[in-house]
This record gives C-alpha cells, structure tokens and sequence, in this order.
C-alpha cells in the first residue's frame, strides 16, 4: 500500500537507534551551512513535487528513510511510496513521489538518493542469492562486513531482498575464531571459557580452518561449526565427521553457484560478505516540476 506522506511508517524505524543520527550526519556533510545554489536561484516560498525513479530493474530499499530526509527539511512535505521496500521493479518505474517547499527537495535530493541507491543495491544484490538458494536446502546469511554506521539499515536491507541476518554485532552471538583460539591456548579452552561465562540460551560457534580444527570444536561441543575457506571436497570430509552433531556454516570463496553443492553436502548456511560490502548501488534519480 502506498504512503500518504501522512502515514507513519512501521514502528520498528522509530526505534532504531541511529538512524536519525545518520540522517543528521549525512545531511550535515552535504548541506554544512547552507545550499548555496538552491538559495541564490529558488525562492523560498516555492513549491514542487519531485518523482523519484528507478533507472534500472532493481529491489527497492531504504524508502522509509528516504522520506525522513525529505522531513528534516520540510516537516510538511508529502511524501507517496509508490512501492513499498522489497518490491522488484522495472526500469522507469515511479518509485515515490514528494511534494512541498522547492528549496528543501532541491536540498534534500542527494542525500535522499544516496541512501536509496545504497540500500536498494544491497537488496538487489541480496534478492540474486536469495533466489540461487530458493529451491536449496541452505541458507544465505550476511557478515559483519559493512559500512561503517549503516550496518541496521544494510542489515535491513538484506532481510528486505530476502537474506537473512547473521550477528548484528559482536553483542549478540558467539562466535570464536582463529585470533581467540590463539587467545585462549586451543578451541577446547575458549569453548569451556565461553560456555562459562555464557548462558545457557547463547550458542557457540567455532571457527575451523582445518579437518582436525572440526574434530577439536566437536569434542569441545560447539553448536556451531563454520568451515572456513575450505573447498567442496574437504567440506564433505568435514561434513561426514560432523554428522549432524553442529550446525553447520560455510564461509569463504562462496559463490552463488557453490550453494547447490554446499547444499547437496548438507550445509546448514552460509555467510557472504559480499551481500554487503560489494553490493553496487543501483541508479535511481529525481525529476522535479
């Protein structure tokens, strides 16, 4: 259903914690002290409408924030979402339109489309996995790999082309990797640490590298084995000793057409960090009467 621009959007972007700072700090870097360009032509009690398009197939995200930024500038302003988040769209397609003051659309332009094309690529990117996956027993998770400050909303956007989420942080999982393992002394000392010092509703995921790392973090009991940067054949070693004793996640040199195979072998998930940290932004504009 399309957005008024009267329509509070969902619940769960007035709690997200830091998002409105980015808003600030995005608009901040690019306006500073005023848009001199916008104030020496437009005057000010013009208004106008601007229709924000998509210039190329894409899965559409970050619309809610997008209408935010337009707010900051005019709280009065009208913003109608043509298309919610997550919907796949054809080139030329109206995305949104909004409308109000000249100079604050004018302002809030870049800033407002750098967040969408953004977003909107990590979604699209996300959307071309999720779709390798779809008839696969395996799922797609992301990383930790993304930019600095926008990790809720690439996050997001993730969920939004149908990935799933991996951690958020390193608040709200454990998981143990080469550097703690070297740390700690062995896999077998950081997991009794962890399990330790955890309770009991947290899993605990091991990384291994090696063959005799996925027999050291079965001993250990690990939850959660990740089997990282291993090629298809030791996977299946790997696999045939885990034998549905752990979780099993995939890790390094994954590519979309590896999950068939992973998932033949029997991988739970994997995560790629391309999901984020290599997805394009895709090209959306606005054209303003």
């Amino acid at each position: 259903m399309p957005s008024d621009g009267k329509t509070k959007w969902s619940p769960q972007w007035e709690a997200v914690a830091g998002v409105e700072d980015l808003i600030t700090l995005a608009l901040a870097e690019d306006v500073g002290p005023g848009d001199v360009t916008t104030d020496v032509l437009v005057d000010p009690t013009a208004t106008g409408t601007g229709k924000i398009l998509a210039k190329e197939p894409l899965v559409a995200a970050g619309l809610p924030i997008a209408h935010r930024v337009f707010l900051r500038l005019d709280p009065d302003a009208e913003f109608c979402a043509h298309h919610q988040d997550g919907a796949m769209v054809e080139a030329g397609t109206v995305l949104a339109t909004v409308s109000g003051n000249m100079r604050a659309l004018l302002t809030a332009e870049r800033t407002a489309l750098n967040f969408l094309q953004r977003l909107s690529g990590v979604a699209t990117c996300a959307r071309h996995w999720a779709a390798r996956a779809e008839s696969l027993r395996i799922q797609v998770r992301d990383t930790r790999k993304t930019t600095p400050g926008f990790r809720v909303l690439e996050k997001y956007a993730v969920r939004v082309g149908g990935g799933k989420n991996h951690r958020m942080g390193l608040f709200d999982g454990v998981l143990i990797k080469d550097n703690h393992i070297a740390a700690c002394g062995s896999i077998a000392k950081a997991v009794a640490k962890a399990r330790e010092g955890l309770h009991h509703l947290l899993r605990v995921e091991v990384e291994a590298k090696t063959l005799s790392q996925v027999e050291e973090a079965l001993s250990a009991g690990a939850d959660v084995i990740m089997l990282d940067n291993m090629d298809d054949a030791m996977v299946a070693e790997a696999m045939e000793k885990i034998s549905g004793r752990a979780l099993v996640e995939v890790s390094g040199q994954v590519t979309p057409d590896r999950l068939a195979a992973l998932s033949r072998l029997g991988v739970d998930f994997v995560s790629v960090g391309a999901l984020t940290h290599s997805a394009s932004a895709v090209d959306i504009s606005m054209d303003i009467r």
